[in-house]
């Protein structure tokens, strides 16, 4: 047991116990029930559920929330709009948010999904001094999505599971695409 003063007092039989607190006027409080034996303090019960609740709210306070913002874009779009869309997404990340950058196609454009790509690594670079990739460009169905934290969330380099920012990936160019057609009418 705990005496109201904090001084530890000992093991005291529990009638005992409820008889010093009633005689100072406080509550005894069950502080650690796994010990063996039980600790058990003196203190004024409605006071320490006031001072748990001021710590929570305290807490809250402090914790920062974070959101998942997302920006949708379409494979064609014009620069200008893609430099609004830029504004955006570093107004997004200064307040410390995470920004989903997602690339939506429609038709035949899923055709040049390497557009999508090139949009995307477009953006994270342009977006390299505000910003890293948490998450590289990912097609999903008709979409291809990237995730970009703020500098200050980035993981710290070495950590388990930190990736390169943009893998170098086989992106064809037009041109490319046009001389493998010509290679295979040529060989039949």
């Amino acid at each position: 047991m705990i005496n109201f003063d904090g001084k530890q007092i000992g093991i005291v039989a529990l009638e005992q116990a409820r008889q010093q607190a009633g005689e100072v006027g406080l509550d005894l409080v069950e502080v650690a029930p796994d010990a063996n034996p039980p600790v058990c303090k003196i203190v004024d019960y409605r006071k320490l559920l006031y001072e748990q609740k001021r710590r929570e709210r305290e807490g809250r306070k402090r914790r920062r929330h974070t959101e998942m913002k997302e920006i949708k874009m379409r494979p064609t779009i014009d620069r200008h709009d893609l430099d609004v869309k830029l504004r955006h997404i570093r107004d997004f990340l200064t307040d410390g948010h995470k920004v989903k950058v997602t690339v939506q196609f429609r038709g035949r454009e899923m055709t040049h999904a390497e557009l999508g790509r090139n949009l995307l690594i477009r953006v994270a670079e342009s977006l390299a001094d505000a910003a890293t990739v948490e998450e590289r460009p990912v097609q999903i169905g008709r979409q291809q999505c990237m995730i970009v934290v703020p500098l200050a969330q980035a993981k710290p380099a070495g950590e388990v599971g930190e990736q390169p920012a943009l893998p170098p990936g086989p992106v064809l160019a037009v041109g490319q695409v046009e001389e493998r057609r010509g290679d295979a009418e040529a060989q039949s």
